[in-house]
């Protein structure tokens, strides 16, 4: 028997007790449900329910008065949370989770749910949110590091922990991660909070409820034919800090070199982590870590050892220029403290004042709930019930979606500031219409689509000279498309700054003056700088 049937079966089985907290509705309507006097009266209801809870309420949504299954469609569902979230919040109280399945011959296939309703508002988390974007080549243990940072569980020295992640199956039975990923660990006056089981998804709205700092971590890809991936996490995501990962075994590589420069070009302040420090020799560890700072010199970065001079000068001195580096271990736990520490005290960064604004990495659709655009929030921030505009689509025109609710880490907020990686659910538009790469913008913003703009951009590598029509792929916040440069002067060399105008191959996006991108095709790269709009 499923999860989500048991919590069915125990609700049914308790049934409507004279002054018990469950609840049976078929459906709610606006129309009906929201008229005068009765939303007052439902209120009342819910609010009687969630007292005789001791704080909790059960709604059992598309069942008849006595409990017998008969399902609703995708879309009476939507609109019965929505009405139960509205009257949740005249109560004093609000929607914490909601379990759904299907019921009924499959051509007339219904939906029943569970809603499980608490007292007190939707909480709002901390603004000292910090968002970590790891780095590194693939195999020197950026998974497994997160997820023993996550947990505060020692590895198996297998990889064991990285699968504490938000991770597809195939990638941790292959071993390697294929997207990103996400984690998320807190703190509170006693300490780290971490994931006691870091395989539900309620773990992590604890942590959300619990901590009074968080850190979120987006995890990269570190296989070289994903690098376009991780270009993505590191340039899309409104990170405040980078973690850059090199094995103790292994050493500095090229996507070492790689990714190190994709952090620099983003002026992110970064930490670099050694791994694997159990698995060598000392001599090996000071090899590996003089060869680390060696690389850092190369690139006019000031390395700093944790292990010399202390995680409060490493929290001091971080910036652009100077990286701390700390000697690591997921399976002894060594360098784990330093690294919460660090992550305890580092200041929050990417706070954006003006107005909402976020770049939608992902897209995905929830039985009952409808399309979930989600992302890191640029600026400003969003409230559940907004209306805001989408796009722009492939004709350049945006729409008018609201937001139906807000989740970060499977825990329901009424309000995402800016620097959270949440996921928003939108009212009035399919998910297949929502792709990577668009924005979110308030209702009264006046936004252009943007085919071409100029830019200030400088060749770090490329074999040749870059002629007008050169075609590569520009990652601007979560923008991955195909652009045509046109240079001033015809040409640029490697090491070149210089002027170019850029034009996207196939559609507009949402660009502004002052945004910073990574170009790539092939080994060649470059960064920029978005001067003008056209």
């Amino acid at each position: 028997m499923s999860a989500d049937r048991a919590i069915l079966d125990e609700a049914l089985e308790r049934g409507e007790e004279e002054g018990g907290n469950v609840e049976f509705k078929e459906r709610l309507t606006r129309a009906v449900h929201l008229s005068d006097g009765r939303m007052e009266s439902l209120a009342a209801q819910l609010r009687h329910r969630v007292l005789s809870g001791d704080g909790v309420a059960t709604y059992v949504v598309g069942v008849t008065d006595d409990g017998g299954i008969a399902g609703i469609s995708p879309e009476d569902f939507s609109e019965t949370m929505d009405v139960l979230s509205l009257l949740a919040e005249e109560a004093g109280a609000h929607i914490e989770d909601v379990e759904t399945w299907g019921v009924g011959e499959r051509a007339e296939r219904g939906l029943v749910g569970v809603a499980t309703i608490r007292e007190g508002a939707m909480l709002d988390v901390d603004d000292d949110h910090i968002v970590v974007g790891t780095a590194g080549h693939v195999d020197h243990g950026k998974s497994t590091l997160v997820g023993s940072l996550v947990t505060g569980q020692a590895d198996n020295g297998n990889g064991q922990t990285r699968s504490f992640l938000d991770v597809q199956p195939h990638e941790i039975e292959r071993g390697l991660s294929a997207d990103l990923s996400y984690a998320v660990y807190g703190f509170s006056e006693d300490g780290p909070v971490h994931m006691r089981n870091p395989h539900r998804k309620s773990d992590r709205a604890h942590i959300v409820q619990e901590a009074d700092r968080l850190v979120s971590f987006v995890d990269t890809v570190g296989h070289e034919p994903w690098l376009r991936t991780t270009i993505r996490g590191l340039v899309g995501q409104r990170l405040d800090y980078g973690l850059l990962v090199v094995a103790a075994d292994d050493g500095p590589t090229r996507t070492t070199r790689e990714h190190l420069g994709i952090l620099l070009a983003m002026e992110l302040p970064t930490i670099v982590a050694i791994t694997k420090a159990d698995a060598v020799s000392e001599d090996r560890l000071d090899e590996v870590e003089r060869d680390v700072e060696r690389l850092l010199r190369n690139v006019g970065r000031t390395p700093l050892s944790v292990e010399r001079h202390g995680v409060e000068a490493a929290v001091d001195e971080i910036s652009e220029s100077v990286v701390p580096i700390v000697l690591t271990s997921a399976v002894t736990m060594d360098g784990l403290a330093e690294l919460d520490h660090m992550f305890e005290a580092l200041p929050k960064r990417s706070a954006a004042e003006g107005d909402f604004r976020m770049y939608i990495d992902r897209t995905y659709s929830v039985t009952g709930v409808g399309a979930v655009a989600s992302g890191t929030v640029n600026s400003g921030a969003v409230e559940a019930g907004d209306t805001l505009l989408l796009g722009p689509m492939g004709d350049g025109s945006f729409e008018e979606v609201e937001v139906r609710s807000i989740e970060m880490h499977y825990h329901r907020v009424d309000r995402a500031n800016a620097g959270r990686i949440v996921g928003i659910a939108l009212k009035g538009v399919r998910e297949s219409d929502v792709e990577r790469g668009m924005v979110l913008l308030p209702a009264d913003a006046e936004p252009t689509a943007v085919r071409e703009f100029e830019a200030e951009v400088m060749v770090l590598n490329h074999p040749t000279r870059i002629r007008a029509g050169y075609e590569p792929v520009v990652h601007i916040e979560t923008i991955s498309e195909a652009a045509v440069f046109y240079p001033d002067g015809g040409q640029l060399l490697p090491g070149d700054t210089g002027t170019t105008r850029v034009e996207f191959k196939f559609r507009p996006y949402f660009v502004e003056e002052g945004q910073r991108f990574v170009f790539r095709e092939g080994r060649s790269k470059g960064v920029g700088t978005v001067t003008k709009i056209h």
